[in-house]
This record gives C-alpha cells, sequence and structure tokens, in this order.
C-alpha cells in the first residue's frame, strides 16, 4: 500500500545550516531551533501516512536549502522521503536565471538524485512583482534547463493562461511537466491535460469560493492528478488561516474524493503513483 505524496511544499523553512558541520535535518543534533522545528514537521507528517514530497526551490537560497532537506531525509532512511527542485519563482524573475543555472548544474552533478525538478517557475500576473516581459524570460529559460537537464518542470501559473501556453509552444514542454498548485477551471485544466502535463491541486480545493477548481478536479482523471499542500501556504479547511504543513495533505485528498465519488483511499494511491512517475522518483 502507497502513502501520501505531497507533491509540492517548502518545508525548508525549517531548516538551518550549522557553520561547524553543514547541513542539519531529520533527526540531527547540529544547528539551532530551525532543526527541531523540522524534525517535528516531518514526524507529524510520517503519522499522517506521508510518504513522500517534493521540497520546492524558489530562489538560490531555497533551492540549496530544499537540496539539503533531501540529502538530509535519504541519510535517515525513514518516512517522508524528501526531493528537490531547483528554480527562480516568477515573483523573483528580475534576478535572472544564472545563478540558479549554476547552482543546478553543481547539484545534478553530483548524481545522487536529491534534484528531480527545475521550478517553481512560470507568470504570476496576479502580484506582477517582476515585470511581466522578466517573467517570460525567466519561464523560457528554466524550460530550456529542464530540457537541457532532462528534468521534471514544476510550473506556477496566475492570471496568465494565454503567455503561459504561448511560452510553453515556443520552447516546447518538457515530458514530465506538472502544473503546481491549479486555480483555473475545467477549460484550462483541459489545456494542461492536452499538453500532457500533470496537474497538482492545493488546499484550495477545500475552500467555500473554489467550484472552478472543483470542476477541474472533476475532469482531472486520477492518472494525471497530483496532491500537495504548498506547505506552508494555503492550510486547508479545518485549518484554514494557519501554517500550512505535509501532514495536512490528507484533508486535500478527502476533499477531491468528494468531488470525484470515489474512496479517498483511491486517491491517495492514484495520486501517489501519478507524483512517482511525474518527478521519477521510482515506487
Amino acid at each position: 500500500m502507497e502513502g501520501w505524496f505531497d507533491s509540492h511544499c517548502h518545508v525548508q523553512e525549517g531548516f538551518r545550516e550549522s557553520a561547524d558541520s553543514g547541513p542539519s535535518g531529520p533527526s540531527g543534533t547540529s544547528g539551532p531551533s530551525g532543526t527541531s522545528a523540522l524534525d517535528g514537521l516531518l514526524a507529524r507528517a510520517r503519522e499522517a501516512g506521508i510518504e513522500r514530497l517534493i521540497c520546492i526551490g524558489t530562489g538560490v537560497a531555497t533551492s540549496a536549502q530544499a537540496v539539503a532537506v533531501a540529502r538530509a531525509t535519504a541519510r535517515a532512511g525513514t518516512a517522508p522521503r524528501a526531493w528537490a527542485s531547483v528554480g527562480l519563482h516568477p515573483h523573483e524573475a528580475s534576478e535572472g536565471v544564472d545563478a540558479v543555472a549554476r547552482l543546478l548544474e553543481r547539484e545534478v552533478g553530483r548524481g545522487d538524485g536529491a534534484v528531480v525538478a527545475v521550478g517553481e517557475c512560470g507568470l504570476d500576473y496576479f502580484y506582477e512583482h517582476s515585470p511581466r516581459d522578466a517573467q517570460r524570460r525567466a519561464f523560457a529559460a528554466q524550460i530550456a534547463l529542464a530540457h537541457l537537464h532532462g528534468l521534471t518542470l514544476v510550473i506556477h501559473a496566475r492570471d496568465a493562461w494565454a503567455d503561459l501556453f504561448d511560452v510553453l509552444q515556443a520552447e516546447g514542454v518538457p515530458e514530465r511537466t506538472v502544473l503546481h498548485c491549479f486555480t483555473g477551471g475545467p477549460d484550462e485544466v483541459a489545456r494542461c491535460l492536452d499538453a500532457g502535463m500533470y496537474v497538482s491541486f492545493s488546499g484550495i480545493v477545500t475552500f467555500k469560493n473554489a467550484a472552478d477548481v472543483r470542476a477541474a478536479v472533476a475532469r482531472c482523471p486520477l492518472e494525471r492528478l497530483l496532491v500537495e499542500t504548498d506547505s506552508p501556504f494555503l492550510a486547508p479547511v479545518p485549518h484554514r488561516g494557519k501554517t500550512n504543513e505535509p501532514s495536512y495533505l490528507p484533508y486535500v485528498g478527502q476533499a477531491i474524493a468528494a468531488v470525484k465519488g470515489c474512496d479517498v483511499q483511491q486517491v491517495m494511491e492514484h495520486s501517489a503513483r501519478a507524483a512517482a512517475m511525474a518527478f521519477s522518483t521510482g515506487r
């Protein structure tokens, strides 16, 4: 039986580096209180049945921390096991991708499989913390990096569907592509599926005002559907407004099962298999 697979989270929020001994992670003894916070977070995830997760980078610093968390969980040998992505969020697109590209090449070059994806990257026209042209350039550059390294592409998209698909068409959709924290409706999910993407749903699916997202869930086959927390953001009902964490993932799965009219066990098993395929992490 397969446990839950959180396809997108930022647990490096609770990870720190020790100047004396380097990264410390699960059950580590070095580093300040952040380490024990991460230990507790992972322990709660394990109790909730979370076996695997993808720790997502949004810039050079958070990507490096995500990789360190991935390697720490691999050393620990207990659930949940983490893998990492390296990428530049559209909010930070003005920084350019050169530093992220160097980090990605170095970490992939170590050959230990800790890094499985590029991203999260994409377009966010809701906040526009970076100019749209800078976002498009950074997105295109990271699509190219996913192609170059043979890694999964993790996409962030908000209020930018037309430009998103224009850039993807110009650059080519990588063989394994995940549209994370889906916020569109059935028409947008159909375009994602037609492009060969996996679609990942977050705690938004539990929100009262998210009828379009639930309609998209209904249209998305389980074989292409992933579940995520996007923690520490977007905690699902009944924890909405609190700091999110991977242990809340079953609430997302329960909401999806309700929409699909199936058993939550089916959602857990199918989404875990789909995530393992999407990120090439093995069973």
